[in-house]
């Protein structure tokens, strides 16, 4: 989440609906004030348990054998893998301090190279290192003999030593550094490399071969730069730093780039001396590539669906009653007219996304009606337009790296609303059913199931019976 957007969070409950929007945020929650008025410890009970309280445990046994901790998280998108993340960050507040950041707007999330999140993290734990103590640093610069390693790294290359000139102009000027300093041309540097960062795909070709010949270097430079800032922070905070890469897995990233950085150059976080935790697609985590990751699988960390069935389609009244406590937490419930906030919560599938979306919209109707409640009508509406998002989702795209057609899907989604235990089997139709979210992971038994809105769209192509338990529309809540 934005700083602006933050601020932007109402943290007491929307009391009407033009407030609905100001609460039904579909952002992580960041801030320990956030977590404390909105987050609630029912929907993991319901999805088989803690997930960063197991990950703080094995950090903490990690760390007292001063062995660096190395990890990922993953889930479907919507079911608040940051918002965990934060709660985890909020928890070692004492012990880590943080360097978190995300793929969307640290790097260009379309062409972004693996030694792009090497460089970014370099330059982030230096200036971090350097940030007054009050501002989650040490206070101190790294040393001149490691600033020298960073520089002359980049001496051959003539156009990034130009582009730096300028930047490093600008920063001693503007920030009191000493002029011609090593740490006023590599803070020039690190500016330059940010801009690269952002607009990869307007980089040449040729310097990223050539960077790349040359990683290996890079690497020992990186670790002794990540030894001495983190001896620094140590020495002044008693913490250490660790880093926290999100958004690796948002559709807008393509899957080439995440196997280049997380498979092909794998060595990268292996050899690294530092703690790491990651965001990654959960589909990479069932492929084939899966043992080629940098993560041991003790360390791989899946957040599962909240379940609004059990696996014999019959109501899951513990999964159902924690998304209502999510939403309690953020509105006044007697917005809702009796029984509409019930098909709200199950329309949603448990995911808090969709959730969030569905009131948004409801509300917005009532609006229109010059309502104070949001009737049947409104949440009709509301589900009527999710679901043709989920309609689209389950077509083909010319996008789509795998061909997989629609008559492939049914049919597995058939097998899946049954049961099948084969039907549950990774395979590239499967996948496909998983990133659009029309399937769904829940924990327990591990087993998967299909979102309340696809069973609906299935009964109304007779695909299943119109009554079908888990059909929001024709059937029974």
């Amino acid at each position: 989440m934005s700083a602006d957007s933050a601020a932007l969070l109402q943290i007491t409950p929307a009391t009407s609906l033009e407030d609905v929007d100001n609460t039904l945020q579909p952002t992580p929650l960041e801030t320990s004030e956030q977590l404390q008025a909105f987050y609630r410890p029912e929907i993991n009970a319901v999805r088989g348990g803690d997930k960063m309280q197991r990950l703080q445990i094995s950090l903490n046994q990690a760390t007292k054998k001063n062995l660096f901790f190395k990890a990922c998280v993953m889930g479907h998108r919507g079911v608040g893998k940051s918002t965990e993340l934060s709660r985890l960050i909020n928890k070692i507040d004492d012990r880590f301090s943080t360097i978190r950041f995300s793929a969307m707007t640290a790097l260009d999330p379309g062409s972004f190279k693996p030694l792009d999140v090497l460089l970014l993290m370099i330059v982030e734990v230096a200036e971090r290192t350097a940030q007054p103590v009050d501002k989650g640093g040490a206070g101190l610069r790294p040393s001149d003999a490691r600033l020298r390693e960073i520089w002359e790294w980049f001496a051959t290359e003539k156009d990034t030593r130009e582009q730096t000139q300028a930047a490093t102009a600008t920063i001693e000027a503007g920030a009191g550094v000493k002029e011609d300093s090593l740490w006023g041309k590599v803070l020039g540097l690190f500016a330059n490399l940010k801009g690269e960062m952002k607009f990869a795909a307007t980089r040449k070709i040729e310097v990223v071969a050539y960077r790349i010949s040359r990683l290996t270097s890079l690497i020992e430079i990186a670790n002794r730069l990540l030894d001495e800032c983190n001896r620094l922070l140590e020495d002044v905070t008693g913490r250490q730093w660790l880093f926290v890469g999100e958004d690796f897995d948002r559709a807008g990233i393509p899957s080439t780039l995440i196997e280049d950085l997380f498979i092909t150059y794998a060595n990268i976080f292996q050899d690294l001396r530092a703690h790491l935790i990651f965001t990654l697609p959960i589909g990479l985590y069932y492929s084939s590539n899966a043992p080629r990751l940098p993560f041991p699988s003790d360390r791989s960390y899946v957040i599962p669906d909240t379940p609004m069935y059990r696996l014999d389609h019959t109501p899951n009244e513990d999964g159902r009653k924690a998304v209502e406590a999510v939403l309690q937490a953020r509105m006044d419930l007697n917005l809702f007219e009796p029984n509409q906030l019930l098909r709200v919560v199950v329309a949603s599938g448990g995911n808090l996304s969709n959730v969030f979306s569905l009131v948004n919209y409801a509300a917005i109707s009532a609006l229109i009606r010059e309502a104070t409640q949001i009737n049947e009508a409104d949440v009709t509406g509301a589900i009527v337009n999710l679901r043709s998002d989920y309609e689209r989702r389950l077509g083909q795209s010319p996008f789509d790296r795998e061909e997989v057609t629609y008559s492939d899907k049914a049919d597995l989604l058939k097998r899946i609303y049954k049961g099948e235990k084969a039907a549950q089997m990774t395979n590239p139709v499967l996948y496909s059913l998983l990133n659009a979210r029309a399937v769904q992971e829940f924990n327990g038994q591990r087993w998967f199931g299909v979102h309340p809105l696809v069973v609906d769209i299935l009964a109304a192509q007779n695909q299943l019976e119109p009554d079908s338990a888990g059909a929001i529309l024709g059937g029974s809540v």
